[in-house]
């Protein structure tokens, strides 16, 4: 089993880059300190997915931060990356679990204690709960922060909160003890993408401390 350190979990986006700007970006944030990386692409042909995410697990591979894939169970598998990250809507925890093995991390959203307690039985390895704040990366209702109390509370396995995710709205999290963050436009649109890591890490570590 790979053992993942979730505090500052990068979720890409395209946001139109071109190609080496995309990937500029990545490598910027691995090299200060994003800890975990998943490859979210929505739009994309499988070919295209394919080609994208075997080479930016070159790149993760580089600094040693193991690389997720969103939804796509046959792309983590095609390119070994650490693990697949599933919603509501994709195959079912058990399936999956049964397709990538033993080895691999695998991630399911959960927006309910319900959802979360039946993810754990079927064997997730994380939950990531959101979105916590209002977000345009991503139409979804915003999940309360109650209820992400509720779902640590809940389960044994680590929890990710994700969604509108803001180095000026970290606070809210003190004394949640959850795994960590996932972020996205936060690093993807940052003027200085090092700059911008190395402050969320520094807040992240006042936020989690004693709680990992």
């Amino acid at each position: 089993m790979i053992m993942a350190d979730y505090r500052l979990y990068l979720v890409t986006e395209g946001y139109d880059y071109d190609e080496q700007t995309f990937f500029s970006i990545i490598e910027e944030a691995c090299r200060a300190g994003v800890t975990l990386v998943q490859l979210r692409e929505k739009k994309r042909t499988t070919q295209a997915v394919y080609e994208r995410a075997k080479k930016l697990k070159v790149l993760t591979d580089r600094y040693q931060i193991p690389l997720i894939i969103d939804d796509r169970v046959d792309i983590c598998l095609a390119v070994d990356a650490a693990g697949v990250h599933i919603g509501d809507d994709e195959l079912p925890v058990s399936v999956v679990r049964k397709l990538v093995g033993s080895d691999k991390l695998v991630g399911v959203s959960a927006k309910t204690v319900a959802r979360a307690l039946e993810a754990e039985r079927a064997g997730a390895d994380y939950l990531g709960t959101g979105a916590i704040f209002p977000t345009q990366t991503k139409q979804t209702p915003v999940t309360p922060v109650a209820t992400l109390q509720a779902i640590v509370e809940s389960v044994a396995i680590p929890v990710v909160a994700i969604g509108g995710i803001k180095e000026d709205n970290l606070d809210t999290f003190k004394g949640s003890h959850i795994a960590g963050v996932a972020v996205v436009s936060e690093i993807m649109k940052a003027e200085n993408v090092s700059l911008k890591v190395q402050a969320l890490r520094q807040k992240l570590a006042n936020v989690l401390e004693g709680e990992q």
